[in-house]
Order: structure tokens, then C-alpha cells, then sequence
């Protein structure tokens, strides 16, 4: 029964889990503009792993939400779980942002899920997945227009999920297109995903991992 600690950072909300055999145990997150990943992704870990009365010598295994998402969150995120791996000597396993966002739909009535998140600008980081949470077509950093993802509306629902949902609405407008931008990426979904791959024994190379950018960094400067 694998102990494993799950990490998202990709976005604005720090969450960190703990799940046993694929059980959450404990969890703890906190959303806020400000990015405070650094200040709290360890803080949270040693939160959890003491409400869940388990020792971090325990773990067989760390979780890590892989993006597309924020450069320095993923970062923070990586760095911090493949640090634990080496210190531990244990497994990384790499998990999808969005897909992991596709699986807190609970409405059977969607027939595609379109998890997007804001990348600035009118440009998102998207996928498409089936009912079934099957990805169906590929994660893309695209710019939104009135023809995005129109294919999808006329085969059936559409419902955008997550935080570059909001700057679809203005140029989605077939009636087949509904949004959610309540949704954020969560540890909490990480923990069935992660069991399933431990057990499957689907890792990471902790040397080598990177997280999935999607696209170079571009530092913003002050005018």
C-alpha cells in the first residue's frame, strides 16, 4: 500500500496531498494571486505529513503536477519533489495538469472537457478530452477566436474548465459551449492518478525530468 505525497504548483493555488493506496489521507491548499508557492510548499508538506501521523522516510513516492502552467510555479513544484526523491531515494511520477483539472468534471451530461489556463494575452494552454477523460486531442498553447475549438460544438457539449475560461467567453458564443472557471488544479485529484501509475511502476528519470513548459519563458519587463 504505497504512501504518496502529491505536489501542485502549476497554478496559483499551493496544494499538497498525501494518499495512501490511492486514499487521500490528508491535504492542504491554498489559492492565491500572489504566488506564495516558496513560502508555503513546504510548510503545507510538513502539515500534512504530521495531521496524517506519517514520517517522511514513509513516503515510497512523490507526485508532481508536470503543467503546462506558471514558469516559477512549476519550478518551485519540480524542484522541490525531485529534491525529495533524491533525499529519500524514491520514485517520481509526473502528473498532467489538465488532466488532472478534466477529472473534477462530475457532470455525465459533457461530452468534451476543455481544461484552459490563462498564458497571458488571449493566449491559453488547452486540451480535449472525451467523457471518458481519454485526451483526445493534443495540449497546445493556442490563441483564442471565435473558431476555437469549433469543431467539438458540433459534435456535442463543450464545458471549459479553469482559469482561461473566462477570456473565452467573449468570442465563444455557439450554445453547445458552457464554462467553469471555479476549477483549479488540486493534489486532491492527483491521488488516484498517481496510484494508478505507481502501480503500473510509470517514473520519472529524477536526473533528467523537466516540467512540460509548453512554451519558452518570457521575462516581463517593467516600463
Amino acid at each position: 500500500m504505497p504512501l504518496i505525497l502529491n505536489l501542485e504548483t502549476a497554478t496559483t493555488n499551493c496544494s499538497v496531498s498525501v494518499a495512501e493506496d490511492g486514499n487521500l489521507l490528508a491535504i492542504k491548499q491554498h489559492d492565491t494571486p500572489n504566488y506564495s508557492h516558496s513560502e508555503q510548499l513546504h510548510l503545507f508538506i510538513q502539515e500534512i505529513l504530521k495531521e496524517a501521523d506519517i514520517r517522511i522516510s514513509d513516503l515510497d513516492a512523490i507526485a508532481v503536477s508536470k503543467g503546462p502552467g506558471s514558469y516559477t510555479g512549476l519550478r518551485i513544484g519540480v524542484s522541490a519533489a525531485k529534491g525529495l526523491c533524491f533525499a529519500l531515494d524514491v520514485p517520481l511520477i509526473a502528473i498532467s495538469t489538465l488532466k488532472s483539472m478534466a477529472h473534477q468534471v462530475m457532470d455525465k451530461n459533457t461530452d468534451f472537457i476543455v481544461p484552459v489556463l490563462d498564458a497571458r494575452r488571449m493566449e491559453v494552454y488547452s486540451a480535449v478530452f472525451n467523457r471518458k477523460l481519454q485526451q483526445i486531442r493534443e495540449t497546445e498553447a493556442e490563441i483564442i477566436d471565435v473558431n476555437s475549438f469549433s469543431e467539438f460544438t458540433q459534435k456535442g457539449n463543450v464545458l471549459l474548465i479553469g482559469n482561461g475560461a473566462e477570456k473565452c467567453t467573449e468570442f465563444l458564443q455557439h450554445p453547445n459551449f458552457n464554462f467553469d472557471i471555479s476549477i483549479v488544479p488540486s493534489a486532491q485529484e492527483m491521488v488516484k492518478m498517481s496510484h494508478e501509475k505507481f502501480i503500473t511502476g510509470d517514473f520519472e528519470d529524477v536526473a533528467y525530468f523537466e516540467p512540460y513548459y509548453l512554451k519558452d519563458f518570457v521575462l516581463q519587463k517593467k516600463k
